[in-house]
Parts: structure tokens; C-alpha cells; sequence
């Protein structure tokens, strides 16, 4: 059956149209994780980032400082997933330039496996700019992405089946063209693989149409959210507006709930498990189907290196997850639910790689057997951490800080819709 399996995903890839890519590019890499891994697919980016010491004025220079950063959505979450212990097992796109040359350098400098990133002659390495504002904020930004929706192709992802078949969870960037989503979604959902969708932007959030029926997981900001409905619909029919006035007022986190509720049950009734809908300094919105033990089949529980201390330094630290539990088994049994997670105050630097670092912390956490709960909970520490480093990912994360934030999280997160 498996053998059948393959021949007919190879089958596909053939006779989609897809660039020609050299067998020399197929090559062994001695740092392979040698053990099941999450398996990363999407774009690796080399980030110019533009800080202004000033407020810009348009038609001249304005002083600050600029920056070279490794980034790319698939990327920062995968390394943020190996600064949290474990050995993601990235497929990715590079050119043989300089911007790719400098991307692989620090890959293999981190200890992980280069075996998934296809380097590409003639290949421009993906590349975005960046224009932050005086308190770090995006203000403008230019993408050139191509290489990740031409090259990155079926043929290329159908050659690390095994590695997909047997990962605890795939993740996929909307950075994919929509064969290469569907392919990658396939491969995982016929070895019963959960498949988390990042939506990357509003206009790339919609590719979720053609792979629907496979996401077990996906994490969209509101915008994303409904953008993601409306593109399962012949017409749109959802929309979200959000008023400057209801931003920090005691009503804000109902507000919202209630403005995306349509949204979030919509695509939860289309068969997506979970949704983790990211509201920026509100917090996030964690939105399942089928309670919160889906996932428990695919935990293998770390009990050592940097998750299994967050085992050990969060036992019992789950207040909500033991009243659901009672709910689940003594006086009902609910089928749908969400939950509101706070944000935690932070000194911004930068917020470009905090959304990464969230799903890369709730990814990681997911994959050594931390339940749903505590995992977004370590998610939401690990991107404040995010917005206090000068770079997408920190250098480094510290156990007993993520624990003790990630404690406080979970002591004020709170039910909102129980079905």
C-alpha cells in the first residue's frame, strides 16, 4: 500500500508542469535528524531591516540603522523550533548567491540539516525589505519571493516523503504555490500527519481553498481569519472591521470574539481543529473542534533538554485544561470551544518574527507532548521573548523564564465558548 502511495504522488508531480530541477541538488547531509521531527515547509528569506532614528520624511534619507536578518516565515518558525530543543527538518529554496550562501552559513551553523533546501543556480534567493517606525512597527515592506512559489515544487517536497510520513506535525507557509500546498498536504494526510497552515498575509491566507480538507491546524490574525472563510465561499459573506475605539477598553477581548465568532465556527465546521487566531497585544484566541485531545495520538513526551524541563517546570500549571477535562468526562461533553490567551507587557525591539516564534513555541512544545493548552501558553512567551531580540528569532530562550511567563499566561487565560 505505501509503495502504491509513493508511485502515485510521484505520478502526480511528473505531470504537473514544474521546472526542471539537477539530480546533483539530491544530496545526503550528515546533520539529518536522525529521529521523527516536525517537518518545515516554506520560504527562507534574507530580511533588510531599515530602523529609523527619526519619523521618515518622504523624498529624502532618513539616519538609522539597517540590517541584514535571516527570516521567512517557515524559517523563523523552524528556528525557533530548534532553539526550543528539537531538530526541525526544513524544505526550502535558495539561489546560489550571496543572500542564499549567507542563509545556508547560519543554517549549518545551528547544527541543522541542509538535506530539504534546494540551492539553485539561476535561482534569486527570496529577499524582503523592511521599513519599521520609531516604536517598531511594520510601515512598509517589499517581497520578492518568487524562487519559494517556482522552484519550491512538488517534485522537490515528493522526494522527502518519508520525512513528512513520519513527523509529528507538518507545517506549511502559504508562500507555496497551491501544487506544492496540495502535494505537501496529501503526503502528510495519507500517513494521518496533523498539517498546521500559516497563512503568511491576507492575499496568501485564501490558498487555503485548495487544501481545506487536509489542515488540522492554522494560525491567521483576523484579517487572515476572515479572508480564509470568505475563500471556501462562492461570495463573500464575512467581514471584519476592527474600531480604534474599542483597543484597550475592558469590552475589547468580547468585542472581538464576538466580530470574528462567525469566521472561527465557519472554518471550524470545515473541518479545521484548531484555530489560533492572533490578535497582536490582546493575545490570542485558541478555537477547537472536538475538544483539546486531538492531537494526543501524535505527543511523544521529552523528558529531556530544553522542552523537558518546560515538562517538568509547567506540571500542573493547567488550571483550565484540568475544568475541561471534568467538563469532557462528568457533566458534558462539548464539541467546539474557545478560549482567550493574554499577551504579556514587553520592551519592543521588534515584531516581525513574534507571530513565527509563537506557532514555532506552540509547534515545538506540541511535538515533545505538551497538551494544547500549555503549548500556546509557552507559544505566547517564547514571541514575547520575540519582540524584546533585535533579530526574528533570539538567540537563545531561557526554560525557567518561558515557564514562569507561560504560568502566567495560563493562570489568565480564560473560557469564552463552550458547544
Amino acid at each position: 500500500m505505501e509503495n502504491s502511495a509513493q508511485r502515485r504522488l510521484e505520478s502526480i508531480a511528473r505531470h504537473l508542469l514544474l521546472p526542471h530541477v539537477p539530480t546533483r541538488n539530491l544530496r545526503r547531509n550528515p546533520l539529518s535528524a536522525a529521529e521523527p521531527s516536525p517537518v518545515i515547509i516554506g520560504g527562507m528569506v534574507l530580511d533588510i531591516h531599515a530602523m529609523p532614528y527619526a519619523h521618515p520624511s518622504p523624498g529624502t534619507t532618513t539616519p538609522g540603522k539597517v540590517q541584514y536578518v535571516s527570516g521567512g516565515v517557515a524559517r523563523n518558525v523552524a528556528e525557533c523550533i530548534s532553539k526550543l530543543g528539537s531538530k526541525p527538518f526544513m524544505i526550502s529554496i535558495v539561489g546560489q548567491d550571496m543572500a542564499g550562501d549567507l542563509l545556508l552559513r547560519y543554517w549549518k551553523s545551528a547544527g541543522l540539516s541542509t538535506e530539504g533546501i534546494l540551492q539553485l543556480p539561476g535561482a534569486t534567493t527570496p529577499v524582503v525589505s523592511n521599513v519599521f517606525d520609531c516604536s517598531g512597527e511594520l510601515a512598509a515592506a517589499v517581497a520578492s519571493v518568487e524562487a519559494v512559489e517556482t522552484y519550491l515544487n512538488p517534485e522537490w517536497i515528493c522526494r522527502f516523503q518519508h520525512n513528512i510520513c513520519t513527523a509529528p506535525v507538518l507545517m506549511v507557509d502559504a508562500n507555496l504555490s497551491p501544487q506544492s500546498l496540495q502535494i505537501s498536504c496529501q503526503v502528510a494526510a495519507g500517513s494521518g500527519i496533523p498539517v498546521w497552515f500559516e497563512p503568511v498575509s491576507v492575499t496568501k491566507s485564501t490558498r487555503i481553498a485548495s487544501v481545506i480538507d487536509y489542515i488540522t491546524c492554522a494560525s491567521p490574525n483576523e484579517n487572515e481569519l476572515v479572508a480564509m472563510a470568505n475563500a471556501l465561499l462562492p461570495q463573500k459573506e464575512f467581514e471584519f472591521i476592527r474600531s480604534e475605539a474599542t483597543k484597550g477598553v475592558s469590552h475589547s477581548v468580547e468585542y472581538l470574539f464576538q466580530m470574528l465568532k462567525p469566521s472561527i465556527y465557519f472554518l471550524l465546521q470545515k473541518g479545521i481543529k484548531l484555530l489560533l487566531v492572533t490578535l497582536g497585544s490582546d493575545g490570542v484566541f485558541l478555537c477547537c473542534r472536538e475538544g483539546l485531545s486531538f492531537m494526543k495520538d501524535h505527543l511523544k513526551r521529552t523528558t529531556t533538554g530544553f522542552t523537558g524541563q518546560l515538562h517538568e517546570l509547567l506540571k500542573e500549571a493547567c488550571p483550565i485544561e484540568q475544568c475541561i477535562s471534568s467538563i469532557e468526562t462528568g457533566q458534558k461533553s462539548f464539541r467546539s470551544c474557545a478560549f482567550h490567551f493574554p499577551a504579556l507587557p514587553a520592551s519592543v525591539v521588534s515584531l516581525t518574527g513574534a507571530g513565527d516564534c509563537l506557532v514555532g513555541g506552540i509547534l515545538a512544545s506540541v511535538s515533545s507532548g505538551l497538551d494544547v493548552m500549555q503549548s500556546v501558553a509557552v507559544g505566547i512567551a517564547v514571541a514575547k521573548a520575540a519582540v524584546e531580540a533585535k533579530t526574528n528569532v533570539p538567540t537563545k530562550f531561557c526554560s525557567t523564564n518561558v515557564a514562569d511567563d507561560a504560568k502566567r499566561i495560563l493562570s489568565a487565560a480564560r473560557p469564552l465558548w463552550l458547544e
